[in-house]
């Protein structure tokens, strides 16, 4: 991990002056609590790292959680809130019901509380959660803009805009640019993918009945195909069941893309990257540097976690509209 620390260190420095973006109608910056919560990044960072001692999975469940986030409608926090008695929320749409780890948010929000009532968004504690989350695994660090607002919308019928596991490359392109974001951050942030575990639901339609010529994705490596087959079997019943995304998958690396690259990924959309010349070239680049998958993994996170929302407020509990 010392190794991937060194290599990913510079990133800051590249992305330091990305630091000022319009976020709706609120302008987020990197010097936005410097006077009203001067603490809120050391705050996030004790909660994420106490949280990791405790679950090791909690790195790639903040990350993927900050996604799923951003790509419903923008930043605002809006997976964060409960389904009510009239409304069923984010959370609780299909996508989405395997993300966990929403009480690290909570006990970050709530030891905010203390210091600067009603200051700190639950949208912006997510979003320095996820840089955590990640610099804490070995990844890169980079300045997170804030000043993000919460949302008042969370609907479970939204989560179908999604990219899904199963898109190819050009339903990913267009999710990718329906958020503003290019084919080049569309593959660096799919190497976070070298963080996590998915169900065997998530890549099912690669291991069995594939399609009318092969029951296996023939772009597998055979004897991968043969493992997630072992531990996904046709009629499988065990809701646990699943792979991890790459060989290491609790520390950031671009271990990804080195398997992508032997067949060994788990998702259609993985194998996707390597259908279009542009992003299989990144692909490469990334699998034989670290450096530049840090680098580039950084000033993509920043746009996608950048992304416009609709908040209008800072809750104080970040699983209830105040």
């Amino acid at each position: 991990m010392a190794q991937n620390l060194s290599f990913f260190a510079s990133s800051i420095l590249l992305v330091a002056a990305m630091t000022s973006f319009i976020h709706g109608c609120h302008a987020l910056s990197s010097d936005y609590y410097a006077k009203l919560c001067p603490h809120v990044e050391s705050v996030v960072t004790a909660v994420v790292k106490k949280a990791m001692t405790n679950d090791r999975t909690v790195p790639a469940a903040l990350l993927r959680m900050n996604f799923h986030d951003c790509f419903i409608r923008g930043c605002d926090g809006s997976v964060l809130l409960n389904s009510t008695k009239n409304n069923t929320a984010e959370k609780d749409g299909p996508p989405n019901i395997s993300l966990h780890a929403f009480y690290v948010i909570d006990l970050a929000k709530e030891a905010l509380e203390d210091i600067c009532p009603g200051v700190v968004s639950c949208a912006d504690v997510l979003a320095l959660a996820a840089r955590e989350a990640v610099t804490l695994s070995g990844g890169p660090t980079w300045v997170v803009p804030l000043g993000r607002k919460d949302g008042r919308i969370s609907r479970a019928s939204d989560t179908r805009q999604l990219p899904a596991p199963t898109f190819n490359f050009t339903q990913l392109k267009l999710s990718f640019a329906r958020r503003r974001l290019s084919t080049a951050d569309l593959v660096a942030l799919s190497g976070g993918h070298t963080l996590g575990f998915s169900h065997c639901s998530s890549f099912q339609n690669r291991i069995h009945s594939f399609n009318g010529s092969h029951d296996v994705d023939p772009s597998l490596n055979p004897s991968f195909a043969v493992s997630l087959r072992q531990s996904c079997p046709a009629h499988n019943k065990v809701r646990s069941a699943g792979a991890t995304m790459d060989s290491t998958t609790t520390t950031f690396d671009n271990a990804y893309f080195k398997l992508l690259l032997q067949g060994k990924s788990l998702f259609s959309s993985d194998q996707a990257l390597l259908t279009h010349p542009g992003s299989k070239q990144l692909v490469e680049k990334f699998a034989g540097s670290p450096e530049a998958f840090g680098k580039a993994f950084a000033k993509s996170m920043i746009r996608m976690s950048s992304i416009p929302g609709t908040g209008v407020e800072v809750r104080r509990d970040c699983r209830v509209v105040r």
